[in-house]
């Protein structure tokens, strides 16, 4: 069955089955009834010679200008050429669709002021598989993501370029194939599809999805080092945390008692310390505040999915038009950064984990870097190099975009947020944490397989998918294949789906 667009009940999960998986969309018939209401009011203030922002004058700096009759229909199609000013790597299929599916969302308020036929086009060219061939470079998170979407846009002129079962082809020829007729842009149609933050925001989106599920597999990571490390599990109970009250360190803590219950640890059959290492006891505080900020992260962009990012904003039951700022990306930006702070912090803590799994000074009666024949052998001294590379790596993105502003348009767009900037930055900063954590994770299953008691159903589980795809080390060997190898697997997160079968959802 199709997701029904109405502007109001767009989440995350629903848009990356629309974006990755390829899900049909429908549009709600009331939206419908609402965009055509909204734009026979505009065409009678058209009529009317009403001044309107984007309508029948120039943007930005030369908003000033009022455009005669004969220009405002030719002043839409000017305006995505001019527009459509992006650079770089094509954005990947899944946060243009995204993208799409977000604009959509905000045209079925019916403030935005366009034909039907404008968001109808959007809904067919999602179900039919035709993406516009998008850089994604050139946004700067205010007055919308104006340079990509307007790649978007020129496939509404029948021009740019398109992805179509497995091609990229001129735009027409993908329409054209698709069985999708060119609409054209009259007045404000062209305003209308770019003038919202929707490519930041469906790439948020996308980046929070997959966060949550590298959060829980950090957990199951760390489950794995601390029965290794025979961890005094007392921090770990849930009384503990509820009485600070933090949700997230409440449930990241259940999370990991979970996956290790079952085993002689939980059982309280090995002896251990009285207090382990911060790395070790503060995990709930530190995954669980990760947590916490993906919580909130995800209830700002699902706001923006389901709210009116335009400019300007028609109101056509009290024949009014509002101009003002709807498509500042900093609601989103801001969250975001704080994002990349959280999966940052998620990374370090795993990797001194990892060192302790390594260190013969720290790691309870373990071999030296893990291997049997040391001197000889190496074994994943190494592994930690490359975690800690990328650690730096991260830490450098981490700083936070949204307060890099720089003026354009002649200091009209004098505060813009820099969203585009922060949402680039997470990908390769989460691109990161994926082989940062399989490192930990595969130290972890080799730590274990050094250990002779018996481990938490979660944990053997785990464990036991690693296996599958890296071998125990007996002697060294080039360990790059193995890290890509884990990277992609946490990628997958078919560790966390087999846990998750195994022990019932971390929550």
């Amino acid at each position: 069955m199709a997701i029904v667009l109405d502007g109001s009940k767009l989440t995350l999960d629903k848009l990356v089955r629309i974006a990755r998986g390829g899900e049909q969309v429908s549009l709600d018939d009331a939206a419908l009834g609402r965009i055509q209401k909204c734009r026979e009011m505009l065409e009678q203030k058209i009529r009317n010679r009403e001044i309107m922002y984007g309508v029948n004058t120039g943007i930005g700096e030369f908003s000033e200008i009022v455009l005669t009759d004969d220009q405002i229909e030719d002043f839409q199609k000017y305006l995505i050429y001019n527009h459509a000013a992006g650079i770089g790597d094509p954005a990947p299929i899944e946060y243009v669709r995204g993208a799409m599916a977000g604009r959509i969302n905000v045209h079925a308020h019916g403030n935005s002021g366009c034909r039907a036929i404008i968001t109808q086009t959007l809904v067919e060219m999602l179900n039919k598989g035709v993406t516009p061939f998008v850089c994604q470079k050139g946004s700067v998170g205010a007055s919308g993501d104006l340079a990509p979407m307007s790649q978007v846009a020129l496939l509404l002129l029948g021009e740019g370029k398109a992805y179509y079962k497995g091609e990229l082809l001129p735009g027409k020829e993908a329409m054209d194939r698709a069985g999708i007729p060119i609409p054209g842009l009259k007045a404000r149609d062209g305003l209308a599809t770019i003038n919202g933050s929707n490519l930041l925001t469906a790439m948020s989106a996308i980046l929070l999805y997959d966060a949550d599920r590298f959060f829980k597999q950090a957990e199951i990571a760390a489950a794995m080092s601390l029965e290794a490390l025979k961890a005094n599990l007392l921090p770990y109970r849930s009384r503990l945390h509820e009485v600070r009250g933090f949700k997230g360190a409440i449930r990241s803590a259940n999370a990991i008692l979970k996956l290790v219950k079952g085993g002689d640890l939980y059982e309280g059959k090995l002896k251990c310390k009285v207090q382990d290492a911060y790395s070790m006891r503060s995990t709930p505080q530190v995954i669980g505040a990760a947590h916490d900020a993906l919580k909130y992260a995800s209830s700002q962009v699902e706001i923006e999915l389901n709210g009116v990012g335009d400019n300007p904003v028609f109101f056509p039951d009290d024949n009014l038009q509002l101009s003002g700022a709807n498509f500042q990306g900093s609601p989103v930006s801001l969250p975001l950064d704080m994002m990349s702070a959280a999966m940052t912090m998620v990374c370090v803590i795993s990797e001194r984990r990892m060192n302790r799994l390594n260190n013969p000074a720290l790691n309870v009666g373990l071999p030296a870097f893990l291997t049997k024949g040391a001197g000889m052998f190496s074994g994943m001294m190494l592994s930690q190099y490359t975690a800690d590379m990328q650690i730096v790596e991260q830490r450098i993105l981490s700083a936070p975009a949204s307060v890099q502003s720089i003026p354009a348009a002649a200091d009209q767009e004098d505060f813009v947020s820099m969203g585009m900037n922060t949402a680039i930055k997470n990908f390769q900063i989460l691109d990161n944490a994926y082989g940062i954590l399989g490192i930990e994770l595969m130290a972890a299953a080799q730590a274990l397989d050094f250990r002779d008691f018996k481990f938490g159903r979660g944990v053997t589980k785990a464990k036991e998918v690693i296996r599958r795809h890296v071998d125990f080390l007996d002697i060294d060997r080039p360990l790059y294949e193995d890290h890509i190898t884990m990277k992609a697997l946490v990628k997958s997160a078919e560790i966390l789906q087999e846990v998750e079968n195994t022990v019932g959802s971390l929550g």
